[in-house]
């Protein structure tokens, strides 16, 4: 049995940074950029206080469905309506995410609250990879700014990735190595911690009992500050990463004809630092300086999978091995979708 009197006490700074290492990790950052350059520290508190109310919509709506699928009891029913033939399963959710208005971002708490409650990772793999791809406003801003066959080549390749990366992750859940997908902070957490089960009657008018009202705020706020820390340190990383890697840089690299661009092109992707919206003119001023419409594809797909505030939150959620195979299908599916649409092109 251990002596509680010899067991050594933890360091009031290593606990203080163990509870709020990202937002620590934030305000230092912000802290030398201010001491460097004062006029980018406010450019940059400026860019990321803007890119959050941005998100914000999505943001709620997500942690509010997750939420009240706790506080209802609604969260079993969800993931039994992910039961049943796994390749149909991967369909719908490759289907569903590709229609869906959900931000890769903003789509983190409900895969989360599907995660924990043991829905299939290949189904949510192809929602997931799907989802930030492509949205009815993205489809009409694409056809404006790249045509309507760019457009539809994208909402393809949007759900053909959600396919692709949903029937990876079931070759491979087969061998038993991709169980637990989520940290250990967050699979137990609240986020519907229990597994698939026989579901109990779900009581829609939550908010006339006092016990599930409270499991719903404390849902959202746990949910809202999980997301918020990592979202803050994202987007002041890419207002930084905006200010010092110029769009010329992109132009210099990316510039030319031939496969090899595509598969530049997916690389440079998967850690892009624009967003959906931003990087449609790049890659219209990319390709009237004779880049391939396939490598703009593939551009688009990877950095829209794996854009710096997607990564960071899909790392902060999941295990290391499911964030290198998240990483490792973006690119791949990237690369996939410009040589085909590069194909299409010339025939």
């Amino acid at each position: 049995m251990t002596d509680l009197s010899t067991t050594p006490k933890q360091n009031p700074a290593a606990l203080l940074w163990k509870k709020h290492s990202v937002w620590l990790v934030s305000g230092l950052l912000l802290l030398v950029v201010a001491i460097v350059s004062p006029p980018q520290a406010l450019a940059s508190a400026e860019f990321t206080l803007a890119s959050l109310a941005k998100t914000a919509p999505y943001l709620l709506l997500s942690i509010g469905i997750a939420a009240w699928a706790v506080a209802t009891g609604a969260d079993n029913l969800i993931a039994k309506a992910f039961t049943g033939a796994p390749v149909l399963m991967i369909l719908l959710g490759a289907l569903a995410g590709g229609l869906s208005p959900f931000c890769s971002c903003g789509v983190i708490p409900l895969i989360a609250a599907l995660l924990a409650m043991g829905v299939p990772l290949s189904a949510v793999m192809a929602f997931w990879l799907a989802s930030p791809v492509m949205d009815p406003s993205m489809f009409v801003l694409t056809t404006g700014v790249l045509g309507f066959e760019f457009a539809l080549a994208k909402t393809f390749a949007a759900i053909g990735l959600g396919l692709f990366g949903g029937l990876v992750v079931l070759a491979l859940t087969t061998s038993g190595g991709l169980a637990d997908p989520l940290r250990p902070d967050i699979g137990n957490g609240g986020c519907g911690g229990s597994k698939i089960r026989a579901p109990k009657p779900v009581v829609w008018r939550f908010w006339q009992e006092t016990e599930r009202r409270e499991k719903f705020g404390r849902e959202a706020v746990k949910t809202t500050l999980f997301l918020g820390k990592w979202l803050t340190l994202a987007f002041l990383l890419e207002s930084l990463m905006l200010t010092y890697i110029p769009a010329e840089t992109i132009t210099s690299v990316l510039g030319g004809t031939g496969i090899a661009p595509i598969a530049l092109a997916s690389l440079v992707g998967v850690p892009a630092y624009l967003n959906g919206y931003a990087a449609l003119p790049l890659v219209g001023g990319l390709i009237e300086q004779g880049m391939t419409s396939g490598a703009g594809l593939a551009f688009l797909v990877a950095g829209g999978v794996t854009s710096l505030p997607a990564a960071i939150a899909v790392w902060a959620l999941v295990k290391p091995r499911v964030f290198a195979l998240y990483i490792a299908l973006s690119l791949s599916g990237a690369l996939a979708a410009g040589l085909l649409f590069q194909s299409w092109i010339m025939l």
